[in-house]
């Protein structure tokens, strides 16, 4: 079997140490195309690599990974099955599916990303690994840390309730925006089931997702809730309960017209910190339109994006909440804002809504 390995680098090999993976598959053939794939990248290194979720689990007790590469099918527990498990073990981490056996947009597909995989990545053959693949893999796997190197977790800090946590909300809410990462899909099924009512306002919606699961993510969210739910496009203006949702491959961003009608506004470039779509553009974009009527909510996820963006909705008047940490399965954005002091709130999602309604209806 003739393997392809390309030259091209995927990360900045000059000022980002290498990704250490992670590669747990059954093949002995796959693990090996695949470490040899990875290691002649100057951006990606394999660490250990293992036949079975059990096994993985237990590296992991022991070791730390930037991304764990997790087949489907294996002997004993599934890498479905294991999913969860092996995010608790290495919160920091991004896990994504490589199997022959999860096409995007195919139920596993769904449930994957649901349970926290930052992608889902099809698996030739073990006999077909050709010239093309390597080099897919690799870009692939490049946007998954955003040109950029794994950065270490944010610092915990005392969390003290900001001066604006304890007082009403300035002016009535007149947008939402909303932000999530890794296992923002379950959290926000979570948080769209505890909405009894409609809000009155359009709802926007950044989830970190590959692109090619951006309509297959607005499909599966229109199931959970009986507000309208489209993926954004440029010029769309914007309707009360209606959500809107970053397409994959640009920011959702926003303009107020003459007649003070607000449009969407997309922007393609990623974010200082790697992140397309970005929740700071959004948040920022809607500082900027709305003023105090904004109001941001922070669901799990991995790093610092929103962090940025929040301040700038706080600076404004607006308020922010976060997804408390028992309830997320990786605490790091909502974290962030929290140890920002930008919160007036932290809950568990499906409590959020509830809290949302009240505080932006100061009139009633």
């Amino acid at each position: 079997m003739t393997v392809f390995v390309p030259t091209m680098v995927s990360l900045d090999s000059h000022t980002a140490p290498a990704v250490r993976t992670l590669v747990v598959d059954d093949s002995v053939v796959v693990r090996t195309v695949i470490e040899r794939i990875l290691n002649a990248d100057p951006g990606f290194t394999v660490v250990h690599k293992t036949n079975s979720a059990e096994n993985a689990l237990r590296y992991l007790a022991e070791h730390s990974v930037d991304l764990v590469l997790l087949d489907i099918e294996l002997p004993g527990q599934s890498g479905l099955a294991a999913l969860p498990a092996i995010l608790r073990s290495n919160p920091q981490g991004k896990v994504a599916i490589l199997s022959g056996r999860c096409e995007e947009g195919s139920a596993a597909a769904i449930e994957a990303l649901a349970l926290g995989a930052s992608d889902i990545l099809s698996k030739p053959g073990s006999g077909s690994f050709g010239e093309q693949f390597p080099q897919a893999l690799i870009e692939r796997l490049g946007r998954l840390f955003g040109g950029e190197a794994p950065t270490a977790p944010a610092q915990r800090s005392t969390m003290v309730p900001p001066a604006h946590a304890t007082g009403a909300a300035v002016e009535p809410l007149a947008c939402l925006g909303i932000g999530a990462s890794t296992g923002g899909i379950h959290a926000l099924s979570q948080l769209f089931s505890g909405l009894t009512a409609p809000l009155g306002v359009p709802i926007l919606l950044t989830q970190h997702l590959p692109v090619s699961f951006t309509v297959y993510f607005a499909q599966q969210l229109a199931r959970m809730t009986s507000l309208r739910v489209k993926v954004a496009q440029a010029g769309d203006l914007l309707a009360p309960d209606t959500v809107y949702v970053a397409p994959g491959d640009a920011n959702l961003l926003l303009r107020r017209g003459l007649h003070g009608r607000v449009s969407v506004v997309l922007d393609p470039e990623r974010t200082p910190s790697g992140n397309l779509p970005g929740v700071d553009p959004m948040f920022a974009a809607m500082a900027d339109v709305y003023g105090a009527g904004a109001a941001g909510i922070v669901l799990t996820g991995m790093g610092r994006d929103g962090t940025a963006g929040a301040r700038d909705i706080v600076a404004a008047g607006g308020w922010i909440v976060a997804q408390d940490e028992p309830s997320s399965v990786v605490w790091g954005m909502p974290g962030s804002v929290a140890g920002a002091g930008l919160t007036c709130a932290l809950m568990e999602p499906h409590a959020i809504m509830d809290f949302v309604a009240r505080r932006g209806k100061i009139n009633d």
